[in-house]
């Protein structure tokens, strides 16, 4: 390879910081530009990782020329307002996750992306990690036959200010968009779509959700029993049952350096680490697919973003969970 990918972060909070340190791990990656709504906090981060340029301005770095994609970190309720800009600059994106706050937004983003043949793809960091690719295989050996239910939780405890980013509404605070998402994204990975969906959680102050849990049925019997919270600090393992034994992903199941297969009363302890903070992965995928001119990944394609969202609004339909879109037509 003879041309490095330039990339822009848009958004510098936590997740950036642990990005931008993983695409310093990227032999064909540069950081060039950075950018947030305070000029100050853009020339820090830009010290910190030794960006090429800072912006004061979202637009002012989709705007350049040199920049080859952009990393989307914002707060959920800006993906796709940013996503969009970015796209209509003719950049290509990795927009965090969630793509959008609905279905109607991921389905604009892509259409816009595909029209003009840009790449795009959310950044579910889980897909690319190498405990993952090693669980497809896994699965599509059959080591432990035919999977007859799931179970995963993902929990942590808030600070309870309900001024920040995980109450606010507004910014698409809760538990289902920010943790949920990843018990729901492996379950369709394991099980696909299900036939039907069955939801209850509680309500903050601030009418976002403190807690989830979601039971799928499938049309061949299995199960997904699913749990998101922002109340408590739960194992945030999974549990793959199959028909000739269990496979456990070991905390944090969505990042997990850890696989237990036990099978015939006999435990297999693969040990799967990952490099730096786990999205270099990712950002290789991202690499790759722009090297080869590839508007979208094999991996996570348009259309499993399409089914997450989908299965998200039907989950945020059975609780009652409503967020204001960016879209003009749209408040699920």
């Amino acid at each position: 390879m003879t041309k490095k990918i330039n990339w822009g972060i848009i958004g510098l909070g936590n997740i950036a910081n642990k990005f931008a340190e993983d695409l310093m791990l990227s032999n064909d990656s540069i950081l060039y530009g950075v950018a947030s709504r305070e000029i100050e906090k853009a020339k820090n981060f830009s010290d910190k990782f030794n960006s090429i340029k800072y912006y004061g301005s979202y637009e002012e770095l989709a705007k350049d020329s040199e920049i080859d994609i952009i990393y989307i970190a914002t707060p959920h309720a800006f993906h796709f307002e940013n996503t969009m800009m970015c796209l209509k600059n003719n950049k290509a994106v990795l927009c965090e996750k969630p793509m959008g706050l609905n279905s109607q937004e991921v389905h604009i983003m892509i259409e816009e992306a595909k029209s003009r043949k840009l790449f795009l793809m959310e950044g579910l960091w889980t897909r690319f990690i190498p405990a993952t690719e090693k669980l497809i295989e896994i699965l599509n050996k059959k080591i432990i036959g035919d999977i007859l239910f799931i179970r995963a939780d993902f929990g942590y405890k808030g600070d309870l200010n309900l001024k920040s980013r995980v109450y606010d509404k507004k910014l698409g605070g809760g538990s289902l968009l920010d943790i949920g998402i990843y018990p729901i994204y492996l379950s369709l990975l394991t099980l696909g779509l299900p036939t039907d969906i069955k939801a209850i959680a509680s309500m903050t102050e601030t009418n976002v959700d403190n807690n989830c849990s979601m039971l799928f049925n499938y049309k061949n019997g299995a199960k997904a029993n699913l749990e998101s919270t922002i109340e408590a600090e739960t194992p945030t393992e999974a549990y793959i049952y199959g028909s000739e034994g269990i496979l456990k992903l070991h905390s944090r199941f969505h990042h997990t350096g850890k696989i237990t297969i036990s099978r015939n009363g006999e435990n297999e302890i693969l040990d799967i680490k990952y490099k730096g903070n786990g999205y270099i992965y990712e950002i290789e995928e991202v690499n790759k697919c722009l090297i080869n001119q590839e508007i979208e990944s094999s991996k996570l394609p348009f259309t499993t973003s399409l089914d997450l969202i989908s299965l998200i609004d039907r989950v945020k339909e059975e609780i009652g969970l409503k967020y204001e879109s960016k879209t003009a037509t749209s408040t699920v």
